[in-house]
């Protein structure tokens, strides 16, 4: 299983990229691509395509743009997609910090709802959607074992 996390702008500023990614490999998910990008208008809009005419579209488009984020590709072969995509979610934590719980990244550090953290696919479907946009094949290398 590969999903996407993309550390965002606020906490790359804060200097959370370490302990973000350290979260995940705690519970045993492995990073098989991680890269620092200044994204594009264009690829911003096409990860949020989903919330396009919404309130928010503009400003989530706007703070994605402003500075790097950290985007990483997430693999374990110890779950099913739907199972490793729902621990992901649940490592990262429910989108309004205030609600979140301690202990998740976006209950331990995030501030405001509006400047979340930290984007995680929301399926097996999104992540296969969302990867390409930031990593190649190549890009991505594999800890499962590979029978030949």
């Amino acid at each position: 299983m590969n999903t996407l996390i993309i550390i965002k702008p606020w906490a790359v500023q804060r200097g959370l990229v370490g302990e973000i990614l350290a979260r995940f490999e705690r519970h045993g998910i492995r990073i098989a691509a991680v890269k620092a990008v200044l994204l594009s208008k264009d690829k911003a809009e096409k990860l949020y395509a989903v919330h396009e005419g919404k309130p928010f579209f503009k400003d989530v488009v706007g703070h994605m743009t402003s500075t790097p984020i950290v985007a990483a590709v997430l693999e374990t072969d110890m779950l099913d997609d739907e199972a490793a995509v729902a621990l992901v979610r649940k490592i990262v934590g429910v989108t309004d910090p205030t609600k979140a719980e301690m202990g998740t990244i976006r209950g331990d550090f995030g501030m405001r709802k509006d400047r979340n953290i930290i984007h995680a696919s929301d399926s097996p479907e999104s992540a296969e959607y969302e990867i390409p946009l930031f990593f190649t094949k190549n890009d991505i290398v594999s800890y499962v074992k590979q029978v030949i």
